[in-house]
Formats: structure tokens, C-alpha cells, sequence
């Protein structure tokens, strides 16, 4: 083989070596690809769970309910002025110690109406004292036995309903952050 064949070979390979190699520009657009894709299919694979475990409104659902302190509730009456969102929480749910404090905010700025519904949380009395131990003032039913929950085929906590007009707007699961249950209750409200 001649030499200058050889040198040629060579001076290829290295061209294509240098071609292969990116420059730190093409590096960063591979990788925020790469991310992109990556939270584009954890968004969708975490909407079609939320979807599927989401509360499902009964064909009968019993609106008319009791607080843990005996007061009545209407969710038909109160989600026919504004939205209003269910809180489907328990004592015993470690999320809930994290989505509890956000709900509490959003009962405490008045602008919807919010109920939540204490799962297999012990009596009236366990769910006050909890209650007041957390600083929480938002409006709660005690299930006691989770007979609610089961009626909305709840699968989860924390889990969410949004009412509007005694309908299910929406439904939810897991930790949501404040500003998403504001605007789902500002698009229920709205559309």
C-alpha cells in the first residue's frame, strides 16, 4: 500500500473523529432534549395514574353531610355559588401532612368554598384534637368507617374533588400544589 494512501486514511479517520465530536453547545441541546423527552413521558405517565385513581362521583351521591362538630353540610348548596373543592385526607397519611397545610391555606383565603373529609381517622373527638394540633380550620367530615370514601371509589389519599353546581368538575390525587387547586378551581368556575 503506498504511503500516501495510508496518510489519506489516516487524515479520513481523523476528520470523522472531529466530526463525532460536539461542541459544548450541541452537548447542552442533547441533554435539555433528553430531559424534555424524560419529563414529557413522567407528566404523562403521571397524569393517566392520576386519572385512573381519581374518585369517581356516585350515581347517588349523598351531598348532605355532617362535620365531626354536627353541623350539616350542603356540597350541592355550596358548589352552586362558586366551586368547591373535597379534600379527601387521613390522620395516618403521610402525603396529606404535606398537602394538609395548603388545603387549610385555601379554606382560609375564602375565595372557594372548601370541605374535607377525614378518612378512618378516629372519632370526633381525635379528629378535633388533630385538627387543632396541626392549626387546621378548614370544615371536616369525620368518616369514620370510609364509607364516603368507598362511595366516591376513592383509591387514595389525598385525593380531590372539585363540585360545581353538585357535579364533579374534576378529580385528582397526591400533592398538588396550591397554585394548581386554585387554578382548577378558577377553571371550573369559568368554563
Amino acid at each position: 500500500m503506498p504511503v500516501n494512501a495510508n496518510v489519506n486514511k489516516k487524515d479520513a479517520t481523523i476528520k470523522t473523529k472531529l466530526q463525532l465530536k460536539k461542541s459544548p453547545k450541541q452537548k447542552l441541546l442533547s441533554v435539555l432534549k433528553t430531559l424534555l423527552l424524560y419529563g414529557l413521558v413522567f407528566v404523562l405517565v403521571y397524569m393517566a395514574i392520576n386519572w385512573w385513581r381519581q374518585p369517581v362521583m356516585p350515581a347517588n351521591p349523598q351531598l348532605q353531610l355532617t362535620d365531626y362538630q354536627g353541623q350539616t353540610v350542603d356540597l350541592a348548596a355550596m358548589s352552586a355559588a362558586k366551586p368547591t373543592l373535597i379534600y379527601f385526607w387521613g390522620t395516618w397519611c403521610p402525603i396529606c401532612r404535606t398537602t394538609s397545610p395548603m388545603v387549610n391555606k385555601l379554606a382560609a383565603a375564602n375565595n372557594y368554598p372548601v370541605v374535607t373529609i377525614a378518612i378512618k381517622s378516629g372519632s370526633n373527638q381525635e379528629v378535633q384534637s388533630y385538627l387543632s394540633a396541626h392549626n387546621y380550620n378548614f370544615t371536616t367530615v369525620n368518616d369514620q368507617e370510609g364509607k364516603i370514601f368507598a362511595d366516591w371509589q376513592g383509591q387514595v389519599t389525598p385525593s380531590y374533588v372539585i363540585l360545581k353546581d353538585g357535579e364533579m368538575t374534576q378529580g385528582l390525587t397526591g400533592i398538588q400544589p396550591l397554585w394548581s387547586l386554585k387554578l382548577r378551581l378558577w377553571l371550573s368556575s369559568n368554563f
